[in-house]
């Protein structure tokens, strides 16, 4: 299937979306609860994997969707196509404060490597696959699991990352040590291993975690300052651990529910 080449805008600072502008017949394929709106003449169809291709019959269907499984995505992804005979548009929202990231797969060789949960939507004719880590270390410490997701096509695809995102252009034999979950996506011949921190001491007081991913050029690779798993282990710690009152939070909270004979 021909790629669709589509025109888009990404809107917003901090809680960002994508708008497409689609011609007649063009179609985006979106991950599951992603749109934010769509305008009339855009028709909408939940299909079997990454709708990348009609062919295959159902094995090719079911193949497809086995590899969105494996990524721990779901089973469907929902293809919007414009039915009408003007253009029109439809936007995706991003699930969480940060940045949206446009990659113009034809630019980067056709591949992408991406953490499971980054895809947000690419245009038809875009397949999404699974990336097995060659080295058995990056798979069990990696963060992100053994399995990565395969972007590939001649398409964009719109990826989403937490915080600020910064993009890095690695020369060959060039070295990055980063956080594993703040590697978001990698593209060219970049290897990518997992590198223990080294020291015992560092790696329980530390507060950065027992690996480091190590990433070696030449190629490009897109980091996150916010990983989600960092937003939300930092939102769960500050949340009550129990049911209370108003005061739940402050620092009265403990000694008011003493005075109330809450507590034993």
């Amino acid at each position: 299937m021909a790629m669709d080449v589509i025109d888009y805008r990404i809107v917003g600072a901090e809680m960002q979306f994508v708008e497409v502008e689609l011609d007649p017949a063009e179609a985006m394929v979106g991950e599951a609860g992603s749109l934010m709106y769509m305008e009339d003449g855009i028709g909408m169809d939940a299909v079997f994997g990454d709708g990348s291709s009609s062919g295959g019959g159902l094995f090719g269907k079911l193949l497809g969707a086995g590899k969105r499984l494996l990524t721990g995505e779901s089973l469907f992804t929902t293809v919007y196509q414009n039915n009408a005979s003007v253009k029109r548009r439809v936007a995706f929202a991003a699930p969480y404060p940060g940045k949206i990231i446009a990659v113009d797969l034809r630019q980067i060789g056709g591949r992408l490597i991406a953490q499971k949960d980054s895809f947000l939507c690419a245009a038809r004719g875009v397949s999404l696959g699974i990336a097995l880590q060659q080295k058995m270390s990056a798979g069990f410490f990696g963060g992100e699991g053994f399995i990565m997701q395969k972007i590939e096509g001649e398409g964009t695809a719109f990826m989403h990352a937490g915080g600020t995102v910064v993009k890095r252009e690695l020369a060959a034999g060039e070295i990055l040590r980063v956080d594993t979950g703040c590697l978001v996506a990698l593209a060219g011949e970049v290897d990518f291993d997992i590198q223990y921190v080294g020291k015992i001491k560092t790696a329980l007081f530390g507060g950065e975690g027992l690996f480091f991913a190590v990433l070696r050029g030449p190629g490009t690779v897109w980091l996150q300052s916010l990983p989600f798993s960092r937003l939300a282990s930092r939102v769960f710690a500050a949340a009550p651990q129990r049911g209370g009152g108003r005061e739940e939070g402050s620092a009265l909270g403990g000694l008011g529910n003493v005075l109330d004979g809450d507590d034993d």
